[in-house]
């Protein structure tokens, strides 16, 4: 087969020689010659700590792919950490994405290892593969390992919300909040919650885009190098089989990972990153296909924050394929997978070992947990709520609506004792989607105000435009659509008006009169909440991004151009 890097390394024409001259240093001259050239893209940032090991996985990787016959070669790419960056990572996913595929297109190489663990790197990985049609394949970095607090296991994040809202309660002493801040991160890894980084693994798994049977693998267990070996050998042979994203990723694939996603309880995260990847395959995915296929799917992994347990005993219960093969009749059998055959074929062999932590079909922690899209006159484009997540005594609810114009003004008078605010009310937040903050941060999940906690209240109806973390819990309808700052009802809500909320008839209304609600305007406070940058990607975000029920790509990026380079660098 003739490979894509000979368009850079055949020919003894002066810019051949320049090519294969400036890669030489200790590189043999057949390196060059019929060996596929494996970029192993590196998200690895002492600023992303979840990802901080991947290095080492990328060295497992390498090792494989010499082994097959390739040439490895280290690309570091954008990382974007969770934890650390403002306003927040989401803001840069798609920029990630895009610096990736132009990497990939740019430079001489055949096919490409895919290696993210933190919450925005593997769909950003993903959304570059898909663009730059590369055959490619991702290692996922896998869960960090369970600490304990005070003789019992801390899910980080999940446990972060509990606790602190324990402080902001009077439960818990500050001293004793920052005590548990060592257990938290026992371990290299990502979260060990079924937050969003586990949820994008195992998304990842379910389109068919891993090898099998390695996502939930823990951060630090020597089977995820073995897999990361396994995998660099399997990238060579996905070049010589031209084995493209563009070959297997299909409507299919993406209907079992909305299964998957289901199963698992995972993150509301994974919609607006499933619809980003789609988007760039041209794959007609909608919100309606999320209610369609995976709603009515029970959840079967007692896992926090919808359970228990923890991604030690995810995986140790079996894992993924497990799960999966208790859904098998819900799995489109056509989807394929890197390897070239259909994702079912794994799941004969994948038994439960636990079944306390992944539950039979008979026995599921929630009998229909799958993420619900709400629609009315308050998301026209639809919204999300993680019933799993949620109150059961909640899900259908009407209150009056406590309006917040910015997350600013919601940090200033949530705690006020003065708040006209009662555990009835549905706190509502705004300014907060892709285009108002910009970047659609998590904070959806709003803490609840002092005084209410104090009287023993733990969970109340709130109602966003942004997202929230996939380690989250509560009642909460995010992703509203269109968001405040796009024009959307939400810029429209006023303190008193009432909402209703019903999830099983998946209507989020707000009961104004059509009328009413068209002689409004936004308020001079909500529209100076919303972002107005003047220069350099804030700018080209704000004016590009589209809303959450699309994926939130910016409009230029959705698409795909392929790998095809045709002009010379000299």
């Amino acid at each position: 087969m003739k490979l894509r890097s000979a368009q850079w390394y055949e020919g003894q024409d002066r810019n051949a020689y320049i090519h294969r001259a400036w890669m030489r240093r200790g590189i043999p001259g057949d390196a060059f010659t019929d060996r596929p050239q494996i970029a192993v893209a590196n998200t690895a940032s002492d600023l992303t700590p979840c990802n901080a090991h991947l290095t080492e996985v990328a060295a497992s990787v390498r090792d494989g792919v010499h082994e097959a016959g390739g040439i490895p070669l280290n690309l570091p790419v954008i990382s974007l950490g969770e934890t650390q960056m403002r306003p927040t990572a989401m803001l840069w996913r798609n920029m990630a994405a895009m610096a990736t595929e132009e990497m990939l297109r740019a430079n001489p190489v055949d096919g490409v290892v895919l290696l993210g663990g933190c919450d925005k790197t593997i769909p950003s990985l993903l959304m570059a593969a898909a663009s730059v049609d590369l055959p490619a394949v991702v290692v996922p970095g896998g869960p960090m390992l369970t600490g304990t607090f005070r003789g019992a296991p801390l899910g980080c994040g999940t446990d972060v919300w509990r606790l602190s809202e324990e402080v902001r309660a009077g439960t818990l002493p500050n001293e004793e909040f920052t005590r548990s801040e060592s257990a938290m991160i026992r371990s290299r890894g990502h979260c060990n919650t079924m937050g969003t980084a586990s949820t994008m693994a195992i998304v990842a798994e379910a389109l068919g885009t891993t090898l099998p049977g390695t996502a939930g693998t823990p951060a630090p267990d020597s089977r995820l190098l073995e897999a990361a070996h396994r995998t660099g050998r399997l990238a060579v042979d996905m070049v010589v089989a031209d084995r493209r994203p563009g070959t297997f990723l299909t409507k299919a694939s993406f209907h079992n990972a909305i299964v998957a996603l289901a199963a698992v309880g995972g993150s509301t995260n994974a919609v607006v990153h499933l619809l980003a990847i789609a988007g760039r395959l041209g794959i007609d995915l909608t919100l309606d296909d999320f209610d369609r296929i995976g709603s009515r799917v029970p959840v079967l992994v007692d896992l926090l924050p919808a359970g228990r347990f923890l991604m030690d005993d995810f995986h140790r219960a079996g894992g993924l394929l497990a799960v999966l093969r208790e859904v098998r009749d819900l799995l489109d059998p056509e989807a394929l997978t890197v390897t070239g055959t259909p994702l079912v074929d794994h799941l004969d062999d994948a038994p439960v070992w636990d079944p306390e932590v992944i539950r039979s079909r008979e026995k599921p922690l929630v009998a229909e947990g799958g993420i619900a899209v709400l629609r009315g006159n308050l998301a026209p484009r639809g919204a999300l709520v993680k019933p799993a997540a949620a109150s059961p005594h909640l899900l259908r609810h009407r209150g009056r609506a406590v309006v917040f114009d910015s997350i600013e003004d919601f940090h200033a008078r949530v705690d006020d004792p003065e708040l006209d605010i009662d555990a009835d009310s549905v706190m509502v937040l705004r300014g907060c989607g892709p285009k108002g903050y910009p970047g659609m941060p998590e904070v959806s999940n709003m803490p609840l105000p002092r005084k209410l906690l104090e009287q023993g209240v733990r969970d109340m109806v709130r109602v966003c435009d942004g997202r929230m973390s996939g380690t989250a819990y509560g009642t909460v309808v995010l992703h509203v659509a269109p968001e405040a700052a796009a024009g959307g009802p939400l810029a429209l809500v006023r303190t008193g008006d009432v909402i209703s909320l019903d999830v099983e008839a998946r209507r989020i209304d707000l009961e104004v009169p059509a009328e009413e609600l068209a002689r409004r305007t936004p308020d001079e406070a909500t529209v100076a909440g919303f972002a107005a940058p003047r220069r350099g990607w804030e700018r080209l975000y704000v004016d590009h991004v589209q809303q959450a029920d699309t994926g939130a790509d910016l409009d230029f990026l959705t698409g795909a151009s392929g790998s095809q380079v045709t002009r010379e660098s000299h």
